[in-house]
């Protein structure tokens, strides 16, 4: 069981707090939730512009989670439309 400790703290005139030294130098999520917020820790990442609809589509997202998990575990579909393809391409190669 998590153990949850809590603190209270004032900000100062330019609305900031300060945390222990644990802290030092962490990326930390700030979530308003109504009069409150909510502190978590995060890791800083950067991502490619051109990347970024697929972490913002929740749906693509679980996709690729899906994917991910079925290919894991050797779960891989029959794929009759790569034959199709190859036959296009040998056509497009030949001229």
């Amino acid at each position: 069981m998590t153990r949850t400790t809590v603190v209270i703290k004032k900000a100062d005139s330019r609305g900031r707090i300060t945390f222990k030294k644990s802290f030092a130098n962490r990326t930390v999520l700030v979530e308003e939730r109504g009069d409150g917020i909510v502190l978590r820790l995060a890791r800083t990442r950067v991502i490619a512009e051109r990347e970024a609809w697929l972490y913002e589509s929740e749906k693509a997202w679980n996709a690729l989670r899906r994917g991910h998990t079925q290919a894991r575990s050797g779960k891989f579909g029959k794929a009759p439309e790569l034959a199709a393809t190859a036959r296009l391409a040998r056509k497009i190669q030949d001229g």
